[in-house]
């Protein structure tokens, strides 16, 4: 017989796009759905469930920083990362856990992805980037990166302000 907590701790950290959603989903089913076990959780119990979030929304954020994954069909770019992030920190901020080791993580992989946008300019090669430049600075501030760390060459990359970007998220704010 499967354990319906590990089963939901499954679900949870390998949810997709919105942990946020699966980790309710699954605290429903545990605890409340008809159709569910009835579950009453101890503090342990959610707390796994909510570190599985975390773990997928850390998965889903740096893996649209990942230069590599730039040529992948997949790939959701930047501005998915931004709209991630701010999920992640209004997840954090509902669920009062801290998130300065992600955001180590994530200002470091951006400094590698940026890093990697010089490159291919300078090898001629481009990939394009799905915010503006200003979005992507102040996403590096908001990171605690200095202005500097949004190289000004990489602006022609970017799209321009007046573009419009359809993600089916456009009321998500950008960091």
């Amino acid at each position: 017989m499967t354990n319906p907590l590990e089963d939901e701790w499954y679900v949870v950290r390998y949810s997709g796009e919105l942990p946020e959603v699966a980790l309710h989903s699954a605290l429903y089913y545990l605890g409340e759905d008809k159709n569910g076990p009835r579950l009453t959780l101890t503090r342990a119990q959610r707390r796994c469930l909510i570190e599985a979030a975390l773990e997928r929304f850390q998965e889903i954020i740096l893996r649209d920083l990942l230069p590599g994954n730039r040529s992948a069909p997949g790939y959701r770019g930047v501005r998915r990362a931004m709209i991630n992030w701010h999920r992640y920190l209004q997840f954090c901020r509902r669920q009062q856990v801290e998130h300065l080791s992600l955001r180590r993580q994530v200002r470091a992989q951006l400094l590698i992805l940026l890093a990697a946008y010089c490159a291919d300019g300078e090898q001629g090669c481009y990939f394009g980037i799905n915010c503006s430049f200003a979005e992507l600075s102040v996403f590096a501030r908001h990171l605690g990166l200095p202005p500097s760390a949004v190289p000004q060459e990489i602006a022609v990359l970017c799209r321009q302000e007046t573009e419009a970007i359809d993600d089916g998220d456009a009321t998500a704010p950008l960091y």
